[in-house]
Parts: C-alpha cells; sequence; structure tokens
C-alpha cells in the first residue's frame, strides 16, 4: 500500500514540473521580444549625423517581423487567447447551419438557416431575435444578405437556400418572397457575385448542378455541369485587380472572375464564370469538400485568388495552388469532418511592425467541437478552441471600433452549430 501511494506521489511530481516546464516555455516566448533587445550590444563610439540618417533609413526599409520570431510568436500568442465568449443566440431548434452578417442604416443583423426549416434575422448589438421565416418544408441550408437589393433599392433582402428544391428571396421588412425555381434536389449553398453590385447568384445542389441566377429578372442564365455528385459549396474570386483591364467585360460583367465549387465527388472544381467551362479539378480529398475559401484580395500575387482553401469531411483542412492544381498544404488536426474554412480577417498590430495578413492564418470550424487557427507559411497549428456545441458554419466581424486612450482593432468571431445556438467570440488586437 505505502509503494503505491508513492508511485502516486512519483507521477504528480512528474506532471507537475511538466506543467511548471511549459508555463516557462511560454514565459520566455512572450518576452522575447523584448530579451532579444537587451541582448544587442551598445556602440562604445556615438554616431555621427550621417551614420544615424542612414539607420533611420533602414529601419524604414526593414519588413515586419517574420513568422518563427520571437514577436511575431508573441503577438499571434496574445491575439488568438483573448478570445471570449461574448454572447449566444438561441431560438432555433435544431442544428444552425449556415449564418450570414450585414450593416443596414447603421443597424448590425445577423441571419441564421437551421435545419429546423426556419430563417432568423438577430439584432448583433442585442442578440434579440427580430424576424422569423418558416415558410420552409426542409431544412435551410444557407443563407445570404443581398447587397444588389439594398444598394439599389434600399430592401433588406436574404437569399437562402433550402432542402425543398429553392432559392428564395426575402424582403424581411415588406416579408415579400420570390422563388427561384430550377434546381431538381436540395439545394446546399448560394453565392452573391462580387461584380456588378451582387447582382448574380450561384447555387450548387444535390442535382450535382451549379447554377448561375439574375437576381433582378429571377431568372437561371446558366447551368454548370461536371460534378458527378451534389454540389456542398460554391465561392466566387475575390475583386479583381485593379490592373486587370478586361474587369466590367463580357456579358454579365464577370470577365477575369472564376467559380470554385465543392463537392460529394471529393473533388474541387474550378469555372470560368462568364463561359460555364470548367478549367482546373483539384483531387486529393478522400470525401466530401464541405468548404471552400479563395485567398483574399490584395494577398497573394496579381491581387489575389491564387489559393483556395477548403475543408472536408476527411477531417483535413487543404491549401490548393491553382497555378499548379495542386494541394501544397494539408492541415490536419480535427478529430472529425471539417465544416467551414475561413481566412482571418486583416490584422495590423501597434507594437514592433507586426503585420499579420488574413491571408496567412485560416480558422476552420468541425462537427468535433472545436475551432483550429492555422499559420500557413509556418504550416503550424497556431491554437484550438474547444466548444460544447460542433460547429457548422462559422465567420469573422469587423467592427474596427476605436478607443481614446488606447488603439485597437476588433474582430467577433460567430459561429452557430448544434444545439441552435449562435455564439460570438470578441477577438481585440492591441
Amino acid at each position: 500500500m505505502e509503494e503505491e501511494i508513492t508511485l502516486k506521489d512519483k507521477k504528480l511530481l512528474e506532471k507537475e514540473e511538466e506543467i511548471q516546464k511549459i508555463k516557462r516555455e511560454l514565459s520566455q516566448i512572450r518576452e522575447g521580444s523584448s530579451t532579444n533587445k537587451e541582448q544587442i550590444p551598445k556602440q562604445d563610439k556615438p554616431t555621427s549625423p550621417k551614420e544615424t540618417k542612414a539607420e533611420n533609413m533602414n529601419d524604414e526599409k526593414k519588413e515586419p517581423s517574420t513568422p518563427g520570431s520571437s514577436e511575431y510568436s508573441t503577438f499571434i500568442l496574445n491575439m488568438l487567447h483573448s478570445f471570449g465568449l461574448q454572447k449566444t443566440f438561441s431560438g432555433h431548434k435544431k442544428c444552425v447551419e449556415s449564418i450570414d452578417y450585414s450593416i443596414f442604416d447603421e443597424g448590425r443583423f445577423l441571419c441564421s438557416g437551421s435545419s429546423d426549416k426556419t430563417v432568423r434575422i438577430w439584432d448583433t448589438n442585442t442578440a434579440k431575435q427580430l424576424k422569423i421565416f418558416d415558410g420552409h418544408s426542409a431544412s435551410v441550408y444557407c443563407v445570404k444578405f443581398s447587397p444588389y437589393h439594398y444598394h439599389n433599392y434600399h430592401q433588406k433582402v436574404i437569399g437562402f437556400a433550402s432542402g425543398d428544391k429553392t432559392i428564395c428571396l426575402w424582403d424581411f421588412e415588406t416579408t415579400k418572397v420570390q422563388a427561384l425555381n430550377g434546381h431538381d434536389r436540395a439545394v446546399r449553398c448560394i453565392q452573391f457575385s462580387p461584380f456588378n453590385g451582387g447582382q448574380y447568384l450561384c447555387s450548387g445542389s444535390d442535382d450535382n448542378t451549379i447554377c448561375l441566377w439574375d437576381t433582378a429578372t429571377h431568372k437561371s442564365l446558366n447551368v454548370f455541369k461536371a460534378h458527378t455528385l451534389g454540389v456542398w459549396c460554391v465561392e466566387f474570386s475575390p475583386l479583381q485587380s485593379a490592373n486587370n483591364k478586361n474587369v466590367g467585360a463580357g456579358i454579365i460583367g464577370g470577365t477575369g472572375y472564376t467559380l470554385c465549387s465543392g463537392s460529394a465527388d471529393n473533388t474541387i472544381r474550378l469555372w470560368d464564370v462568364e463561359t460555364g467551362k470548367e478549367s482546373i479539378i483539384f483531387k486529393g480529398n478522400t470525401s466530401t469538400v464541405r468548404s471552400v475559401k479563395y485567398e483574399p484580395y490584395g494577398i497573394g500575387i496579381n491581387g489575389g485568388g491564387n489559393a483556395i482553401c477548403s475543408g472536408s469531411d476527411d477531417a483535413t483542412v487543404r491549401l490548393w495552388d491553382i497555378r499548379s492544381g495542386q494541394a501544397n498544404k494539408i492541415f490536419k488536426g480535427h478529430g472529425s469532418r471539417v465544416t467551414c474554412v475561413e481566412y482571418l480577417p486583416f490584422i495590423s498590430s501597434n507594437i514592433s511592425n507586426i503585420r499579420v495578413a488574413g491571408g496567412n492564418i485560416i480558422c476552420s470550424g468541425s462537427v468535433d467541437k472545436s475551432i483550429c487557427f492555422w499559420d500557413i507559411r509556418n504550416d503550424k497549428q497556431l491554437h484550438k478552441i474547444n466548444n460544447e456545441i460542433s460547429i457548422f458554419c462559422l465567420q469573422f466581424h469587423p467592427l474596427n471600433t476605436m478607443n481614446t486612450k488606447k488603439s485597437h482593432k476588433e474582430f467577433t468571431l460567430c459561429y452557430g452549430g448544434g444545439k441552435g445556438r449562435i455564439q460570438f467570440r470578441r477577438l481585440i488586437c492591441d
């Protein structure tokens, strides 16, 4: 008996030593930037005005802190650990499949679609439900605010896709609903165009097709066919480079833009928006591709959009190079299917000239109840948030608030999933 107690005490002591070691390492990372500065030797002789001027010019040309440096590590660590649960929106009776955020007349709104067959509108400031649409006979898989209707007619319209084969455009002030009919099976996803003020909408369906719609006329313009199983996600390419003289040309004004789709056939396909022709097939996933996102505008070469991030039922997050058609990075860390991926918004720090571009950090959500952050330059998992609900959708909302005493940027990470819940976490970047 005494021997067993001694062994238990020994194990507890070892664990305590391990915990203390981890704490010391974290402390070293946080203090790394100041330690490095202290280790730089001081010059014995005074510098001349010319030398001082040259040094100042060199300082101006210095690149921001790079991944792997102590300053960068400290900033990322502090930034991600500043996430705190802020609000919970409760109302849906079943899983929240999709969310979207918008600002109308200085009001901040969130819409959500659920497998309880309803669409709901929320005031993000008060977390109160404002409107509910319950006219569907099946799950609502995707919701999006329409930029076209608001900017052209000052109408507050939401587009949403359902398992009842329809896409609806709902003016949630007048309660008027316009249906877009054309798919033969459940509609899984929709996306408004980044060109022509969001006039066009693409949709993906279990009938294996992608449709391109004109929301002004409510007519289908084109049907993209190549997938052999249902289409689960669609995404337009980001705003094109200002140097691209062809932007705005073409039948619908989408010259230079592409469309990306992920499917239950395990492939991701790239399409020309104007012609509807398939240009690239990305193969490598071993299960359904549930989410695709283009690299943000301004990050990559020639204006961005040269990479595509994806999440799959094979529990991986992959980064695809459009030029080579290959997955050049595969992130493994989730324990179950990855339902959603997003790029972190652009963040700027006031200290040490650190700038973290949104295209360098990927956020992913999974039904394993976790949200992971990945640094694509270091090929590492930066942080993991464990939740009490499965994650089915997530989105970043830039608040850009300013404090007179302390300048900072704020972002809200909003996510929805199991138990009918939507939750907000606020990220403060000092």
